[in-house]
């Protein structure tokens, strides 16, 4: 990362550069190693009282005292994707809303408030894209009335890392005592190749609605309430894919759901039963989604995923999927 100026390290960062994407470089006392430089990339949230906020692409917010900074500059919007369909994050936003449709809603400004009785935080949180029409406090007591009413805790979704993404909203929630609870990766890929998954998909069964095998798979909630059927079934077209499993409650060995909206197909609820991995199931359940949804003219894939579900992100990457942004689920304290 070259920050040298006629081979001299220079901060031409100031505090006019709020809100871009930097990357600085500053000098930390490493225990037993003395001092060593540390570099962030991500986008300027502040720079008050000698302290710099910068929002890193994955939502952490680091905070770095002016006087430890070695050099500084404003970089371009982070490059864009090598695979994967183009796509912006406006675009995403609402696709991915529309495939967890709230039970209520209600407008606030630009935002979007969102509950159904706690099932999922996807139905249950703030959609922020744009202006609460109230400065920031306000707004956000106006939130956690609204939610209270309703005996829900109050959320804020909220996403980084790609261009349009609300790092500066991910800090000043923060300055207002809310804190991240959940992060993860919206990812994207070519829908075809999905589809074209060398696997067996003989024993995958698919359908408009989830019946009760289907349900007691997926293990999201304590009893599926007509809220939690409601959402499951929220979206333009929804599919429902099973594997029947070989014991005698007829659990499924797998099940999964597709949201087919336009170009898009999301791919959710993808669970394999402990006994059962390992065995190709969650791709063989993807796969005769993809065809489904190939059949109605979709063309590119998304899915979410949690940055702390290892096993579901490599099967991703092998499938194809690219990380397009992440999201996060602020609390308010």
């Amino acid at each position: 990362m070259e920050f040298t100026m006629g081979g001299r390290l220079e901060v031409r960062t100031t505090p006019a550069d709020v809100g871009k994407r930097v990357s600085v470089r500053r000098v930390v006392d490493a225990p037993g190693e003395g001092a060593k430089f540390t570099d962030t990339v991500g986008v300027l949230t502040s720079w008050d009282n000698g302290v710099l906020s910068v929002t890193t692409r994955s939502g952490e917010s680091v905070r770095i005292a002016e006087s430890s900074l070695v050099a500084g500059k404003v970089v371009p919007p982070a490059p864009a994707r090598r695979r994967g369909p183009a796509a912006s994050f406006g675009e995403l936003a609402l696709v991915t809303a529309r495939a967890w449709q709230p039970v209520e809603s209600e407008l606030l400004g630009d935002w979007r408030l969102r509950a159904a009785g706690g099932f999922t935080r996807r139905a249950n949180s703030v959609l922020p894209l744009g202006d609460p029409g109230l400065p920031l406090g306000e707004a956000l007591g106006t939130v956690r009335r609204w939610y209270g009413e309703r005996g829900l805790p109050a959320y804020v979704q909220t996403a980084t890392g790609a261009e349009g993404t609300q790092e500066r909203l991910c800090a000043d929630l923060e300055e207002h005592g809310w804190r991240r609870e959940v992060s993860a990766e919206v990812r994207i890929a070519a829908l075809a190749p999905v589809g074209d998954l060398d696997t067996d998909v003989s024993a995958v069964r698919t359908s408009r609605q989830p019946d009760g095998a289907w349900l007691s798979r997926y293990q999201r909630f304590e009893t599926p309430g007509p809220h939690v059927l409601k959402v499951l079934g929220s979206g333009p077209s929804v599919w429902f894919a099973s594997v029947p499993g070989d014991g005698p409650a007829g659990v499924p060995a797998a099940i999964g759901r597709c949201v087919v909206d336009g170009r898009w197909a999301g791919f959710m609820a993808v669970e394999v039963g402990p006994e059962h991995r390992r065995r190709g199931l969650a791709t063989a359940v993807m796969t005769a989604l993809a065809r489904t949804a190939l059949d109605e003219g979709a063309s590119a894939a998304w899915l979410q995923v949690e940055s702390d579900n290892e096993g579901a992100r490599a099967l991703y990457d092998r499938m194809g999927f690219a990380t397009h942004h992440r999201y996060h689920h602020f609390r308010s304290a």
